[in-house]
């Protein structure tokens, strides 16, 4: 048998790499562990369910997940550290329209590209959010909160700790014509240990963080921000219902590779992602958190990212909020 002299056998053990399938250089991703990078604090919604997807992925692939928490600048730190980081398919960013779909309307510059700097790979969840206030305010219904916030304009403060949550309290005093004083956090979390100190009036959150605070009792439930009641505070009316005609505001999950991540692994990547939401293991996260379970493939969440851009630029211009 003809033996290739090393320099020619390098040459054809080379040739022969290229020609194998496309796929086959990731046949055996994922074998280390991935780390999910979050751009908002421990005991947000989306660290929540960032842990319960990276526990499910574990349990079925055998691969550790870590969850990065990166909270602040209005997730400019974590979509920028996925942004940079190696397309390998290892560091994924599991966030919201925070960062792919408000952040670019809601300032003047972006430190990373919300389309071009990224691998769309799956939407994990949608919801809705929850007006919370102090026990101690004298406002038991969004009626009451609207007359006290007219009576003494620009004095009750709201806080939060997201765009969701920000823009969801703009469009309120737009759409109820009351004037509060916005203070911003680096996530909702923070913001309600603010509120139940005293320190803020109202906040409009994400379920999973202002609903465990009503039900101890330590905060009181005025509306939800969705168009039906949510099963999980069926007593706590819409804000809609409660006087402010035509309120609506919601929020989304996705999970992004960086820029030019191989089409194989984004794939296998979206299969683990959209099997991970639908598990048992998952499960209560959704269930408690009152959000649905809400997946596609990557290139509908590219196309959903597009539609839910142009969305909330809408809301933010009529809410007339500056870009900063």
């Amino acid at each position: 048998m003809y033996a290739f002299p090393k320099p020619l056998a390098l040459a054809a053990a080379t040739l022969a790499s290229l020609m194998l399938p496309m796929g086959s250089a990731w046949a055996d991703y994922p074998d280390k562990p991935i780390r999910f990078v979050v751009p908002f604090a421990a005991g947000s919604a989306t660290d929540q369910l960032a842990r319960a997807i990276g526990q499910a992925v574990t349990m079925d692939t055998k691969v550790t997940v870590v969850v990065d928490n990166k909270p602040g600048a209005n997730g400019f730190i974590a979509a920028t550290d996925v942004a940079k980081a190696s397309n390998d398919g290892y560091t994924v960013l599991i966030t919201t329209n925070t960062t792919h779909a408000a952040n670019e309307h809601l300032f003047k510059k972006l430190p990373y590209d919300p389309v071009k700097d990224y691998s769309p790979v799956a939407a994990l969840g949608r919801g809705g959010q929850i007006m919370v206030v102090h026990p101690s305010l004298p406002a038991k219904t969004v009626g009451e909160f609207i007359a006290l916030a007219k009576k003494e304009p620009g004095k009750l403060s709201f806080g939060s700790g997201s765009s969701s949550s920000r823009i969801a309290g703009e469009l309120f005093q737009q759409m109820a014509h009351v004037e509060l004083l916005h203070v911003p956090y680096k996530s909702n979390p923070l913001a309600i240990t603010d509120l139940l100190g005293n320190q803020i009036q109202m906040m409009i959150t994400d379920t999973a963080t202002g609903l465990p605070q009503v039900k101890t009792g330590k905060l009181r439930a005025l509306g939800v921000s969705s168009k039906a009641r949510s099963p999980l505070a069926p007593d706590v009316p819409t804000i809609d219902e409660a006087g402010v005609k035509g309120y609506e505001m919601s929020y989304w999950f996705a999970a992004y590779a960086p820029a030019k991540t191989p089409p194989a692994v984004v794939d296998k990547l979206n299969a683990m992602l959209v099997k991970a939401a639908k598990s048992e293991t998952a499960a209560s996260f959704y269930q408690t958190t009152g959000t649905e379970v809400f997946t596609s493939t990557p290139a509908e969440l590219a196309k959903f990212q597009g539609q839910e851009s142009a969305k909330w630029g809408r809301i933010i211009k009529s809410a007339n909020i500056q870009p900063e």
